[in-house]
């Protein structure tokens, strides 16, 4: 059966005991291989966790495969991989312990009909090869997780797999060490791998091979052979005594100078060694705690460590879902007369983004304060839900229905003579859409901009010091240029109380337009849901270049044109607002550049403190740990040892002795002379 997912499947490529791996393609026709996690496997939370970690693992480790998309909370967890990157799903299937086959051999059975048992591994014969085989978890259970962005420095996993997916030992439950010879009495059965297991089981000790047998013994000893030179009398008289040798009693010293400053450098290392050498990282196979799952994980939309990664971990927190409530009357236009004796509430949701420590928030106009046209439009379109759920009105008919009567309907507040009442919230991080209270932020429309003038609303929230976003330069914005755009967008059918969660893709600026109002707008490639409007396009250091909003002009009405920041900076000047980084934003910008460029402690620290902070900023602390579990697996790697270097100190003091000796030595030869 087909995976589910944003891509069209052409051909099953591989398939194990677990998933399987297809040939796809997205909407740009560009072709990728997926990994698919199925059967009994994507049912089981161990076997969700090693598939997951195993995505991550290889990303993250120098060489390895990058995947471009990825669901992991999916039914079926899928990766998605660009598909000039070969073997990519043969390396996570395999670094899984179960390597792909071709989807037209026999079948040889799922997960479903194999146990996970507990047991304890059986100690093997001796291998003929004398290699021992890979230590195998009695719990046969996969860990609880990686760390999303965790990587040894060595640049090979804490678990012995390295960087080409392949495990050092040969396969996991195969028995076979990496000689190639089996090695009986490994347990063989469908729990993940070694390197994704919790260190509770006893691992498997091969015995070493027999001492080889004494050689053949040769025939017996003749003794010495008989010397005919062998005489009491002397016959050669001995020379005089030579003259003392200087220079091999200067080659002598020099060497003994040489074996003490060696001595004397490996003494100080091994007693300086064990005061330097990091604590023990636990029981080996141990993997520190895994990465929170925020609501937008910013390293399973981009690439790890990419331009792209970090332009969205930088702008995400400052990114919020906006929800307004309208609430009004539908008149006749001449009479004022109502279609209907009860109100009429409907809701418009877009995405937004703090622009100061006051809670300032840009967003788009015609989501928060529509045009009366358009608000009366959608009023009669709730109302005529509301007759088609009552048997009053048939849902074929809906359209005509509003059409007839919109030209001569007014949208009214109670009284005749007054608008609409309505209202503002805004949510961090995931959102549920209707929620008017905690954790909903109340707010309310300070300035607007028409739509063919920016479309663009600024919002005053009740709460400040909320995670705030940095204004960029619009130069960013050319044709054939590349932005990241991101917003909020959800996958649930019904809206009413839908999850909207932060949702990103790179795009490219494709033309200027002009002929959607006094602003200059710029056209992009791609979009990402219609809930998008009011969210940001991004350069790489994560500053808004622009904000997204409706193509007017073509693409079926998508969010496809960005209005450009300087439109943002007038619409914030005129209404005396400031756009300005609050102090936790700065230290959390400083976190994350300590935790890109590797410097984890500090990213740890820098981190730790925005997260205890409370200002929402659920990121702070997904680095946090990921720094934490960085530092941690960088820890446990083998520390790189400085005996070449002291080795060669203690070299270099006795040659330059041993020089200085031969220079006093000669000059006394030359004065006797």
């Amino acid at each position: 059966m087909q995976p589910e997912g944003p891509y069209r499947f052409t051909e099953a490529s591989g398939v194990c005991q677990v998933g399987s791996a297809w040939w796809a393609v997205d909407s740009q026709d560009r072709l990728l291989t997926v990994a698919v996690l199925e059967g009994a496997a994507a049912a089981d939370q161990p076997w969700r966790e090693a598939f997951t970690n195993a995505a991550d693992t290889l990303a993250q480790t120098p060489g390895g495969p990058r995947y471009v998309n990825a669901d992991f909370a999916a039914a079926r967890p899928w990766v998605a991989y660009p598909a000039e990157v070969e073997n990519a799903a043969d390396k996570l299937f395999g670094l899984l312990g179960m390597p792909l086959r071709s989807p037209h051999l026999e079948p040889v059975g799922d997960l479903a009909t194999r146990a996970m048992p507990a047991t304890t591994p059986v100690a093997p014969a001796t291998p003929t090869s004398g290699v021992p085989s890979s230590a195998v978890p009695a719990s046969g259970q996969p860990a609880s997780g990686v760390p999303a962005s965790g990587v040894p420095a060595s640049g090979v996993p804490a678990s012995g797999v390295p960087a080409s997916g392949v495990p050092i030992s040969g396969p996991p439950g195969s028995g076979i060490p990496s000689s190639g010879v089996p090695v009986s009495g490994a347990p063989s059965s469908g729990a993940p791998p070694v390197w994704a297991a919790h260190a509770t089981g006893s691992p498997v000790v091969a015995t070493p091979p027999a001492d080889p047998p004494a050689a053949h013994p040769g025939p017996a000893d003749p003794g010495p052979p008989h010397d005919p030179f062998a005489s009491p009398a002397r016959r050669i008289q001995p020379s005089p005594p030579s003259r003392p040798r200087t220079g091999l009693r200067l080659g002598v010293a020099a060497l003994a100078l040489a074996v003490l400053a060696a001595g004397g450098g490996l003494a100080v290392w091994a007693a300086t060694r064990g005061a330097d050498a990091p604590p023990p990282a636990g029981p080996a196979g141990a993997f520190p705690t895994a990465t929170p799952a925020a609501g937008f994980r910013p390293w399973s939309q981009a690439a790890p460590y990419s331009a792209q990664e970090r332009a969205l971990a930088t702008a995400a927190p400052g990114l919020v879902f906006v929800e307004a409530v309208f609430n009004g009357y539908l008149r006749d236009g001449r009479t004022g007369a109502l279609l209907n004796p009860t109100p009429v509430t409907f809701q418009r949701r877009c995405s937004g983004f703090v622009v100061d420590p006051a809670g300032h928030v840009l967003t788009n106009g015609q989501c928060v304060a529509p045009d009366e046209p358009v608000a009366r439009e959608r009023a009669l379109y709730t109302l005529g839900r509301i007759l088609v759920a009552g048997k009053k009105l048939t849902s074929g008919a809906l359209d005509g229905w509003v059409r007839s009567r919109t030209a001569g309907t007014r949208f009214t507040g109670k009284e005749p003579d007054r608008p609409p009442s309505s209202q503002v919230f805004v949510q961090l991080n995931q959102a549920t859409g209707g929620l008017t209270g905690t954790p909903a932020i109340a707010g309310e429309v300070v300035r607007t901009r028409a739509a063919d003038a920016g479309d663009l609303a600024l919002v005053k929230v009740a709460r400040p010091d909320l995670p705030g976003v940095e204004l960029g330069d619009a130069a960013a914005l050319t044709p054939g240029g590349v932005v990241v755009v991101a917003g909020y967008h959800t996958v649930d059918a019904d809206f009413r109380d839908a999850t909207y969660t932060l949702r990103s893709k790179t795009v490219q600026v494709t033309a200027t337009d002009t002929g959607q109002g006094t602003v200059p707008l710029f056209r992009i490639g791609d979009d990402i849901g219609i809930y998008s409007h009011g969210g940001v396009a991004l350069d790489p250091a994560g500053r808004v270049v622009g904000v997204l909003t409706n193509d007017r002009s073509g693409a079926g009405g998508a969010n496809r044109a960005v209005v450009p920041v300087t439109a943002a900076r007038e619409l914030l000047a005129e209404a005396g607002v400031a756009p300005t980084l609050g102090d936790a934003d700065r230290l959390y910008r400083r976190g994350l550049d300590a935790y890109f460029t590797g410097r984890d402690a500090t990213a740890v620290s820098q981190l730790d403190a925005v997260a205890r902070g409370g200002n929402g900023n659920e990121l702070a602390e997904a680095y946090r740990r990921s720094a934490a579990d960085r530092q941690q697996l960088t820890a446990a790697a083998p520390e790189q040892s400085n005996l070449p270097t002291v080795l060669f100190s203690g070299l270099g003091g006795a040659l330059l002795a041993a020089l200085a000796i031969g220079v006093v030595l000669l000059a006394r030869r030359r004065s006797r002379r």
